[in-house]
């Protein structure tokens, strides 16, 4: 569409969309690409680092409808990354997704937001994704990214696949039918403790930035039906030794038994690989098993015990690792790692606050 036609359809276009003139002016959105947006759902899983910086970019952007869930508060070494909070949240102690909304509404008060505190697993997370045009994943394991795509690849609803650690990230969208799905790509979750997390090893800022935008730029082509424009790539990179890279995964499904695209097995989903948790009586500690079910001998504990020497001082033999984490704002955590996957984290009798911690400093 030549510049000119842009502009005469601007001047005709509803008043309502003068917010987003600049975006509208690039010829693949228009005034028609606007109003797609404008009639959008999508639902954000995770509201950490990479959920904020799509969320605040997709507001802005004006899709009409976002669903934010995230089960955690926020904490001050949360503001180095995670855009859309600020000091004054941490002293009202609120919920993640909340204090999301809140700002978001004060950006965009044109669109709906909604704020879910919960733990996205497979009871719930279909009734999330109710109606959406568009999944994303802003979150930190991979148990809960299969969950995504196993939704996705059932309800043919495309998500958008992002991770980073480090100064490193990855990216994909996933589009069931037309690209391989997440398991095609990475068949199996991690072992526990065996790949550093951003609580062990860290991350920047700029990488978080990265990571979300190319998925917020995915998302606004496939959300205003530039479907030809959206990348068939997995996107990873490294930007402090300024490595960049378009992986062609166009093949990774292709001759593959893949429970999920190609046997629609949903394990995720229906529960069969999730973990589950239980607290301890008595102990102000709860047990969280892990997602497939364990196996002996199945922890490198000299690994996970290297990762998690930034954070405290971790001990192991053959059995069993065990670590004392002393968080910023002085709450202790004593985390267990057995042999079979399972862990026991000390200092909470919560659930959501024990997944969190060993999302956090195992990671898988």
């Amino acid at each position: 569409m030549a510049l000119s036609d842009a502009a005469e359809q601007l001047e005709n276009a509803d008043p309502a969309l003068a917010r987003y003139n600049r975006q509208m002016l690039w010829g693949p959105i228009g005034v028609a690409g606007q109003k797609k947006l404008r009639d959008s759902k999508v639902l954000i899983v995770g509201c950490g680092a990479l959920g904020t910086v799509v969320a605040n970019t997709l507001a802005r952007a004006g899709v009409g409808h976002l669903v934010i869930v995230d089960r955690d508060f926020i904490e001050l070494n949360n503001l180095q990354r995670q855009v859309l909070f600020d000091e004054d949240d941490i002293r009202e102690q609120l919920p993640k997704s909340v204090a999301a909304k809140r700002k978001l509404e004060k950006v965009n008060s044109a669109i709906r937001v909604e704020a879910v505190v919960a733990d996205v697993n497979h009871t719930n997370i279909e009734q999330l994704a109710s109606g959406a045009n568009l999944l994303l994943d802003g979150t930190d394991n991979f148990e809960t990214r299969f969950l995504i795509n196993d939704v996705s690849v059932k309800s043919g609803v495309p998500w958008i696949y992002g991770a980073c650690i480090s100064a490193m990230g990855l990216a994909m969208v996933i589009r069931p039918g037309v690209t391989p799905c997440l398991r095609c790509v990475f068949d199996t979750i991690p072992q526990p403790g065996l790949n550093p997390t951003c609580d062990t090893v860290g991350v920047l800022g700029p990488t978080v930035n990265v990571v979300a935008s190319w998925q917020a730029m995915e998302a606004i082509k496939l959300l205003t039906g530039n479907e030809k424009d959206v990348s068939p790539y997995l996107f990873s990179f490294d930007s402090w030794e300024n490595r960049y890279q378009q992986l062609n995964v166009k093949h990774a499904g292709e001759g593959s038994d893949c429970p999920a695209c190609k046997r629609r097995e949903f394990e995720f989903l229906s529960g069969k690989f999730g973990s589950s948790t239980t607290s301890l009586c008595g102990r102000n500690a709860v047990q969280i098993s892990s997602p497939d079910g364990g196996g002996a001998g199945k922890i490198d504990f000299e690994r996970a015990a290297a990762n998690l020497r930034n954070v405290g001082k971790p001990t192991y033999n053959k059995f069993m690792l065990k670590c004392l984490i002393v968080e910023a704002g002085g709450k202790e955590y004593e985390l267990t790692l057995f042999a079979d996957g399972r862990a026991i984290v000390k200092g909470t009798n919560e659930p959501g606050v024990a997944k969190t911690v060993y999302a956090k400093y195992v990671g898988a």
